[in-house]
């Protein structure tokens, strides 16, 4: 266990506290304001770290002062004392809180079934921790937490934090957030926490006012200036905040958000390599990253998977027929674009996307094994950054085609992910939301969505429509729980635990070593697909998610001295009309061939 960090405030066994900012560029009246003794005058050294040692307790308040009128709290404050503006709170020592499992050393990766969660809305750290049983129960293994990093106001859908290390008290105490983690390994299970390491929120960053190298201003990204990762205090502030949440908090995993805004993919294995050489060996610590730029080499030992957005594009774009902004990019021969990213991970391996002006994309991935990428359907992004954040139980108009899909991705040999309510059959939107204080950036925040969204003709003047709902509303966090009443809701949480028990029994202790046997399309929105198993099964996937039914070729059926048991059906009789040929619509079936 790490007791001594390159940044915040650190008890130390002697009993006094070490506070350390790196400030390269602080004003000359910097200072260490510590509750219950005076200013100590701060002087960063040549490499621009300040460090004082200070005879205070856990629990202290404390922040640095920039000016008369300017007191900031630190960047690697551990907790807050409110909200981002106010002082920084000296933390408990490191081991002070006493695990009831700490043999648990996590499950391999190919176990993992994600269950993507918002821990507000879930009632925080403790009402998250009463929903765990009934997750384990229905076969989620890994609780992957939106992020948690401290935020401006008390709601916020992760992505805006500005205190990577301090876990935002509107969700609970850091003790409440370690007693969710040991709750989930007592039951079997994993958290894996969602990491912002490409931007900061535009709330409660005083960075430039005292290390203005932290960003370059030569590679811009949609939150303004980037991160100067090539920086050795830059680079260390995050890889310590990954192993910080790796340790001090016995999380299982980090999925790191957007890398591709990360200018320099060498950094992010530097951070895997860093975090893997300090983590003892017997832990299954799992890395994961969302990637727009489809770089197969993240994968090949640093990174254990990338989110599929390639695959859940092309699955929206059959499920609803939308055809707009990047989903432009799928729907021509969509069926064919389903088998390869079945096959081999991504569509676009290295092809211009027309949607991003022709530009190449990716790189090539059928030599990844099909656990290097997260399969979902929905997801915190592709729901909360739509205008309404309309789930799939709103924008698909059958619910055999819907529970086509879903038996599709959970018994997929790639990593399947269920966002929160899924399971439900919710309706609930998942809607962006805020809490900012501050009058004029609420309303930027609402402009900067309005115009986001105004080339759609819905949301355009000429049309009148609804206006979009108000990222700082109340209303809008409190409409986007999913755990409200749902008729269908038994039923759907009745497939999605058979399901998970196929996988869990038939699919999951066979994944290592799995490998792709092929797949092709069937007509124009169904597939067929076929994974060997690390124990030579043949797992076959028949899909269709079309209205029609569709004949499968005879090249495409099992041979008659082949004896393929039926795993599963969406529909019944989808089995009996595959033995004819035919494919139902709105149906898919998987057959499952054991070793001779």
């Amino acid at each position: 266990m790490t007791t001594s960090w390159s940044f915040g405030a650190t008890p130390l066994d002697s009993g006094v506290t070490r506070f350390r900012i790196w400030a390269p560029s602080a004003p000359p009246g910097l200072a260490l304001e510590v509750q219950g003794h005076p200013p100590i005058p701060l002087h960063p050294d040549p490499d621009g770290y300040a460090q004082a040692d200070v005879d205070c307790p856990p629990g202290a308040r404390y922040h640095y002062r920039l000016d008369a009128d300017t007191v900031i709290p630190d960047p690697a404050s551990r907790l807050q004392d409110g909200d981002v503006h106010g002082d920084s709170i000296v933390p408990a020592p490191p081991g002070a809180y006493r695990w009831r499992h700490p043999e648990w050393a996590g499950r391999p990766w190919e176990d993992t079934v994600l269950y993507e969660v918002h821990a507000g809305l879930a009632g925080g750290f403790k009402g998250l921790l009463a929903r765990l049983p009934a997750l384990a129960a229905m076969g989620v293994t890994m609780v992957e937490l939106m992020p948690i990093a401290d935020f401006p106001g008390e709601r916020n859908w992760g992505y805006d934090g500005v205190l990577p290390y301090a876990p935002d008290t509107a969700y609970g105490t850091p003790d409440d957030l370690k007693r969710l983690i040991d709750g989930a390994h007592a039951l079997g299970m994993g958290v894996m926490l969602d990491v912002v390491y490409n931007h900061f929120g535009p709330d409660g960053n005083y960075l430039a006012r005292y290390a203005a190298p932290f960003f370059r201003s030569d590679v811009d990204t949609p939150w303004g200036d980037a991160i100067d990762f090539r920086l050795p205090a830059v680079s260390a502030f995050f890889k310590e905040n990954a192993l910080y949440w790796l340790t001090e908090y016995r999380f299982d995993g980090l999925r790191l958000d957007a890398v591709h805004a990360i200018a320099g993919h060498e950094w992010l294995h530097e951070l895997a390599r860093y975090v893997r050489d300090r983590v003892s060996a017997e832990r299954h610590v799992h890395l994961v990253v969302e990637n727009d730029d489809n770089r197969a080499s993240l994968l090949q030992g640093d990174f254990d998977a990338q989110w599929n957005d390639d695959a859940h594009h092309v699955l929206h774009h059959l499920l609803t027929g939308e055809t707009r902004g990047y989903y432009a990019d799928y729907c021509t021969e969509p069926a064919q674009a389903l088998a390869r990213c079945l096959a081999e991970g991504w569509l676009y391996q290295g092809q211009p996307s027309p949607y991003r002006g022709g530009q190449p994309r990716g790189e090539p991935s059928a030599a990844l094994p099909p656990t290097a990428f997260v399969l979902f359907l929905q997801n915190h992004d592709q729901t909360g950054n739509r205008a309404r954040g309309e789930r799939l139980t709103s924008l698909v108009d059958s619910g055999p085609r819907l529970r086509a899909a879903v038996a599709l991705q959970l018994l997929a040999p790639q990593i399947p992910l269920i966002f929160m309510g899924e399971e439900l059959g919710a309706h609930s939107p998942f809607l962006y939301f805020t809490s900012h204080t501050d009058p004029a950036l609420a309303q930027a925040v609402r402009d900067g969505r309005q115009r986001e969204f105004a080339a759609f003709p819905e949301f355009s003047g000429d049309t009148p429509a609804a206006p979009l709902p108000d990222p700082n509303d109340p209303a809008t966090y409190l409409a986007s729980a999913p755990w409200d009443e749902h008729a269908e809701s038994a039923d759907w949480l009745r497939d999605y635990t058979a399901l998970l028990q196929l996988r869990a029994r038939l699919i999951a202790p066979r994944l290592a070593g799995a490998a792709s046997l092929g797949a092709a399309a069937v007509g124009d929105r169904a597939v067929y697909a076929r994974w060997e198993l690390a124990d030579g099964a043949r797992l076959t996937l028949y899909a269709n998610l079309g209205p029609e039914p569709q004949p499968v070729p005879a090249a495409l059926m099992p041979g008659p001295d082949v004896y393929a048991t039926l795993l599963f059906e969406s529909l019944a009789g989808g089995r009996d009309a595959l033995a004819r040929g035919e494919l139902c619509p709105d149906c898919t079936v998987w057959l499952l061939e054991e070793p001779a």
